[in-house]
């Protein structure tokens, strides 16, 4: 059995919902009020109309069940792309998840053999990320929390005005998954200094691993012990730099507020496998071990690389874990077999 945990979702209903933020659909890319995302690649459509609808022609699900036969998955878990989090965009970042979380739950509810979802939620306000977080989870079906790794409009994972946040989930029992997204969104106009995309590209994976570092220095897993975290692409840079940052965080990092060495806090995180070589794989399974290894690929992003639980000699039973087991106990999914897509 195979389950992808990481996958976005755009339906009709969650683009051109401000006449500044959107998010649009351009020719130019994905455009959320000064930002596009950048490509070299030609245009695929004559109009921003054509490139919408092309956009939304991969989001259906017919066209997600197809792609999911190709590559063998059971059952994607889907949330909002990273680019629309909505973070820095007032109140409209509220009305905003709520319009994600009822169009994903809605979505899902249509199949609910083949989708799951995880929430979308303003971290700029936390209250009223509490009361959503409860909607979401409690009335339409929401597995877990999608959040970006850092700066929720000057918030960060150790700012003591979310942990009312934390404290929800882990009264909830669901997992966060965190999702760096393009920082330069912020930036307005001068986006376009972020020449080679590098708040994406590289940024993600700062943002990933400054959110494990920012919530385990912060206390924030002192506070709510039973909090669990998957965080995406292997965990940015955090499983790679893990010993260096449990040797400092003691010696260099005074301000810091864990109550036990970095290490042991391990046990409340989850990774994946989504980095594009077997080695660095094998690295992470060999650091996190099974029992805290997910599959996320970014199903139907930018690039495929095939099963990562492949070839790095993983026995059947420790390959399901990964596959699917380990998902179905974190996210409590109600999945008793493979279904046919």
């Amino acid at each position: 059995m195979l389950i992808d945990i990481h996958a976005h979702l755009f339906t009709p209903r969650m683009l051109k919902r401000h006449e500044f933020w959107g998010p649009f659909m351009k020719t130019k890319g994905l455009t959320v009020g000064h930002f596009s995302l950048g490509t070299t690649q030609p245009s695929k459509a004559k109009d921003d109309d054509e490139a919408e609808a092309n956009l939304l022609a991969r989001m259906t699900h017919a066209a997600r069940r197809k792609l999911m036969a190709e590559r063998g998955v059971d059952k994607l878990v889907l949330s909002t792309p990273s680019h629309a989090f909505m973070y820095w965009a007032g109140e409209f970042g509220t009305e905003y998840a709520r319009i994600c979380n009822d169009e994903l739950s809605a979505f899902c509810a249509e199949d609910p053999d083949h989708f799951d979802f995880w929430a979308h939620t303003n971290l700029a306000r936390p209250a009223d990320a509490v009361k959503e977080i409860e909607r979401a989870v409690t009335q339409l079906g929401a597995k877990g929390l999608c959040v970006g790794g850092a700066n929720f409009d000057g918030l960060e994972a150790h700012s003591e005005e979310l942990f009312p946040v934390w404290e929800k989930l882990q009264q909830l029992d669901v997992p966060i998954m965190v999702h760096g997204f393009n920082q330069s969104i912020y930036w307005g106009e001068k986006h376009t200094d972020d020449k080679f995309e590098t708040t994406s590209i590289v940024g993600d994976c700062f943002d990933e691993t400054l959110f494990f570092w920012n919530l385990i220095n912060g206390g924030a897993l002192d506070a709510f012990p039973q909090l669990k975290t998957y965080i995406t692409h292997a965990g940015g840079m955090a499983v790679f730099q893990l010993g260096r940052l449990h040797d400092l965080n003691r010696v260099m990092a005074p301000d810091s507020r864990n109550q036990r060495p970095l290490m042991d806090y391990l046990p409340n995180f989850y990774f994946d496998l989504d980095i594009h070589t077997p080695g660095l794989r094998r690295g992470v399974v060999e650091v996190v071990g099974v029992d805290n290894l997910v599959y996320g690929t970014n199903f139907g992003g930018a690039y495929d690389h095939g099963d990562p639980t492949e070839g790095l000699g993983l026995s059947n039973a420790d390959r399901e874990k990964i596959r699917s087991g380990n998902a179905i106990k974190l996210l409590k999914l109600d999945v008793k077999a493979p279904v046919a897509v």
